[in-house]
């Protein structure tokens, strides 16, 4: 039996029944559609999404976007928050519709983050070429824009005729579905056979699930990660994304416990213990606690869980600076568990946990070790505390109504319930989050920091809210990344997805600017001032009015000037129904606390400024303390 419908009838009708199943817990692969129409959707997808909207509007619900690469960040954060087991699909029109989503393809590509990519194409046909919007190749008559999607998605296809969409379809469903291979899936679909009829066959459009499964650890490998515990007298976890994707937090807290190791928490893995757990040293790395990298500097073993080894987290390969340090790496991911010559322990984060914890039996490291990384992170909780309420000697310093960034994060951090979520991903802000945010649930905690994506935070925190609902969602966000994308503030008045944007005014890019000064640039274009009569940008700040801006978008705006007024606002927040702001000034020169920690980023080797040259002789000094981490693990 066939049913004869267009190409795009046929994927929307597929997606409406696609599910996955991990540990016996079913749901919807695909939770809806996420879109802007033009003249390369609007007659195929649009139109069958509003076909299929009026037979069932649960079916693939719609979801109307304002730019392209926010839709696709929108998805991802979802991906994220339902833990990579359902996503949203993501439409646009042919030309720079489409490759406006190359960005958010790249970043949920790097974040191992399932999204489903849906750009319109060039006429299969090629009667009317070139069509509007067309890039036209000299050298070859099958290349698009679309390409460009080719080297940021982990499957990409694209469907020439109706015949090749099933295998097309399933192609995708696989690699959404797992664990290892997942990130942006892009499909590529000329216009006009979106449009095109076909005979289908009607199995096709049977309910299908899709298996998420648990890897199991190899037992001689386990033996030898035993071996290595064992052996080590200062071991020290880092946990990673893969910690929460795989729902190991309990297995991880048990394993800690009864190990005795402390645990350090990459960006991605923030949360995995709560901040108060005797065990937990917070972040580690470029930007993290001076626990954690006091431990990581002596460590001589790291047992990496679920995490990729950014040059954040390895402070660009010098946070672990023991010369005898080894790897144990346990990851879903045979590509990440054989990074820095670790030990690869390839298996679910949890299924690994559980069958370490039951070989090592009763063996745990001398307690004086566990005492004292414990007393280390009392210790920068208290440094956390003085960051929260500086004393008066900083508040001094401050102009009249200017908050520190500190101060803004403690208020948030403190007024905020255990179950809402923090969501930022670039500018100073990811990097103070990552030192001083106190994480109270394994949900919490959203910064995106494998592409660290400015403008990816009001759109992943819609995200985020429809991943869920039950949750406050704040969103952290400076002037710099909201004014590159604030658009999707219009969606979340039109969906009612209730987001609490905390929106911080520094006039100008705060971390780059104090990059910039770090390098010897004295944050030369970093500050939004108007062009002075030298012909240099170091006038009067813009007059840009960020708060009216919010509420031209429909937003009631709580505008604060003082510790007191924040705190309010943040009740008055957290009591709305609806998407709703705060706007605060901060003083953009006072910054976190020290990580006692590095990041490589080159320095001008030639220059004729001072400051160029003194900060090229840090850099190279600084240089010497890199390690290459290619000792065999089971070498001398």
């Amino acid at each position: 039996m066939t049913v004869r419908l267009t190409v795009a009838q046929a994927l929307v009708r597929f997606l409406s029944v696609q599910y996955s199943e991990r540990d016996g817990v079913r749901q919807r692969l695909i939770a809806g559609t996420l879109g802007i129409f033009g003249h390369g959707n609007v007659a195929g997808i649009g139109q069958a999404l509003l076909q299929a909207e009026l037979e069932d509007p649960t079916a693939l619900p719609y979801i109307l976007s304002r730019n392209e690469q926010a839709m696709v960040h929108t998805a991802a954060a979802f991906a994220r928050t339902r833990d990579r087991l359902q996503t949203y699909a993501c439409t646009a029109s042919v030309g720079p519709g489409s490759t406006n989503m190359v960005t958010g393809a790249a970043l949920a590509t790097i974040n191992r983050l399932p999204v489903l990519i849906l750009p319109s194409d060039v006429f299969a046909t090629r009667v009317a070429t070139p069509v509007l919007q067309e890039l036209e190749s000299y050298a070859a008559g099958d290349v698009s824009v679309n390409d460009a999607f080719r080297p940021v998605s982990k499957y990409f296809d694209r469907v020439w005729r109706p015949e090749q969409l099933p295998s097309a379809l399933m192609n995708a469903m696989r690699v959404l579905t797992d664990p290892v291979e997942t990130g942006a899936v892009t499909l590529a679909l000329p216009q006009d056979v979106q449009a095109e009829a076909y005979d289908w066959p009607e199995e096709l459009f049977a309910e299908r699930t899709w298996y998420v499964g648990r890897p199991l650890p190899e037992a001689s490998i386990v033996d030898k990660a035993v071996d290595l515990l064992r052996s080590a007298q200062r071991p020290l976890i880092v946990a990673g994304g893969g910690v929460h994707y795989s729902g190991a937090e309990d297995a991880l807290r048990a394993f800690a416990e009864a190990t005795g190791i402390p645990v350090a928490e990459t960006q991605a893995g923030k949360g995995s213990l709560t901040y108060d757990h005797p065990q937990s040293m917070g972040a580690v790395g470029s930007t993290g606690t001076t626990a954690a990298n006091a431990l990581a500097r002596e460590a001589d073993l790291v047992i990496g869980i679920g995490t990729r080894y950014s040059d954040f987290t390895t402070a660009s390969r010098t946070a672990f600076a023991n010369p005898a340090v080894r790897f144990l790496n346990i990851n879903v991911a045979r590509f990440d568990s054989a990074k820095h010559a670790g030990l690869p322990l390839v298996a679910d984060a949890r299924e690994a946990l559980v069958s370490l914890g039951s070989a090592l039996g009763d063996w745990s490291v001398d307690a004086k070790y566990t005492a004292a990384a414990t007393e280390l992170s009392r210790n920068w909780d208290g440094i956390v505390s003085a960051h929260y309420r500086p004393s008066d000697e900083v508040t001094g310093k401050l102009a009249d109504g200017l908050l520190t960034q500190g101060q803004v994060l403690g208020a948030v951090n403190e007024l905020s319930a255990p179950s809402d979520v923090v969501v930022c991903a670039a500018g100073s802000m990811p990097g103070d989050l990552h030192k001083l945010w106190r994480t109270r649930d394994p949900k919490g905690y959203h910064v995106e920091y494998g592409f660290s994506c400015m403008g990816y935070e009001i759109a992943g925190g819609l995200g985020v809210r429809l991943g869920a609902p039950e949750r406050d969602v704040f969103v952290m966000v400076g002037d710099g990344s909201y004014l590159m994308m604030s658009s999707e503030l219009a969606t979340a008045v039109q969906e009612n997805l209730k987001i609490i944007v905390v929106l911080v005014q520094n006039h100008g890019f705060a971390s780059i600017g104090a990059l910039s000064e770090s390098l010897g640039s004295q944050r030369f274009g970093t500050a939004y001032r108007k062009r002075s009569g030298g012909g240099r940008l170091d006038g009067d700040y813009l007059p840009v009015d960020l708060a009216a801006n919010v509420r031209s978008f429909g937003l009631e705006v709580l505008d604060v000037h003082s510790l007191d007024e924040l705190e309010k606002a943040i009740h008055a927040a957290k009591a709305a129904t609806g998407p709703i702001a705060i706007h605060v000034t901060t003083d953009p020169l006072i910054g976190a606390p020290d990580s006692e920690a590095w990041w490589d980023v080159p320095v001008s080797e030639v220059s004729e400024l001072q400051s160029t040259q003194a900060a090229a002789a840090a850099y190279e000094e600084s240089k010497k303390s890199q390690h290459p981490y290619l000792t065999p693990v089971e070498g001398d």
